[in-house]
């Protein structure tokens, strides 16, 4: 958390508009509080908060609550790693990735889990993994939490990357582009989350691994709420605070479901120029559940795929990724 120079944010906010922007009232001499979150299905929790200023609430008028959007996890991560963001929701497996590495990470919740898909583009004719040999898959990151599940659930089958020494091959992109890089052949299959996955089926792609089937598919938090150890230890009143209001943002969507797919569906089309058929948000959210648990040893399992499939290079240890002690708002107020 941070102190902002006054005269700096007024220049700031007189001379651009970004997604990051604090409020246009006189923040003064305010502390600032960024979360971080991506604009798709899985990081609903954020929206909510957002929409209804959840953290606002929760932190008070002495904090000013700002927002900052990512296209990937290694984006996310630089942000939290440098202090541009404090906390917000990201993939497990840039968390893992960036842990192992000896970065200061924190997992203090769950957000969602379930979601992953792996479709097949109409061009491509593929009816089934048996298929897989020689083609190219495509996934938002190298070593991303969509990589890692579907190169596990392949492992099993004895079918590996290029990357390890197999015949698949292996690109990166952002998932907006998968159905134009479908049309153009550039690749045939796409390891997806939603709403993307939904999408690309309304287009005409095909489901060949299922949320239920892909490893880790309903067990694995597709998304969890994060932030440093550094300020979880200096200001362990300020991350109960932000993890109450995310805890109660979890609970809104879950108590609201059509609701919060307008909520979702509004923010993604305020930050991507693209407004989702309503069709495809309901399906995204049967594939996706929002909860804050977090179970540990899937997070280790999850973690040794990671190593197997040598996204790691060393074995990982992660025993005390995730945070375990209360916080919850009636701990923060004790």
């Amino acid at each position: 958390m941070k102190r902002k120079n006054s005269l700096l944010f007024i220049l700031a906010a007189s001379t651009i508009l970004v997604l990051s922007a604090c409020s246009s009232d006189s923040a003064g001499d305010k502390e600032e509080v960024v979360i971080g979150y991506f604009p798709n299905i899985d990081h609903v929790p954020a929206m909510i908060a957002k929409e209804k200023n959840y953290y606002e609430e929760a932190l008070g008028d002495d904090i000013n609550v700002t927002y900052k959007t990512f296209p990937d996890g290694g984006a996310f991560m630089i942000a939290l790693k440098t202090g541009d963001i404090d906390a917000g929701l990201v993939g497990p497996g840039p968390v893992m990735n960036n842990y192992a590495n000896g970065a200061d990470v924190k997992i203090i919740s769950g957000a969602s889990s379930g979601g992953t898909v792996v479709v097949a583009s109409e061009q491509s004719g593929i009816e089934s993994v048996d298929e897989f040999d020689n083609k190219t898959f495509i996934t938002p990151g190298i070593g991303c939490t969509h990589d890692v599940q579907m190169e596990t659930f392949l492992q099993d089958l004895g079918i590996t990357s290029a990357r390890i020494g197999g015949t698949l091959k292996h690109v990166t992109g952002n998932p907006a582009q998968y159905q134009g890089m479908f049309e153009s052949g550039q690749v045939d299959l796409a390891a997806v989350p939603e709403p993307w996955a939904s999408t690309l089926v309304a287009e005409g792609a095909k489901v060949i691994i299922d949320t239920d089937e892909i490893a880790y598919g309903t067990t694995l938090p597709n998304t969890v709420l994060v932030t440093t150890g550094k300020l979880l230890e200096e200001n362990n009143d300020l991350i109960k605070k932000i993890s109450s209001a995310h805890e109660k943002s979890v609970q809104f969507i879950n108590d609201n479901p059509e609701e919060s797919q307008t909520i979702a569906n509004d923010s993604i089309e305020q930050i991507t120029n693209q407004r989702l058929d309503e069709s495809i948000v309901a399906n995204a959210f049967e594939r996706v559940t929002y909860t804050t648990d977090v179970d540990a040893e899937v997070v280790q399992a999850f973690a040794d795929s990671s190593y197997d499939l040598k996204f790691l290079t060393e074995k990982p240890e992660f025993s005390e990724l995730v945070v375990t002690e209360d916080l919850s708002l009636s701990s923060a107020q004790e």
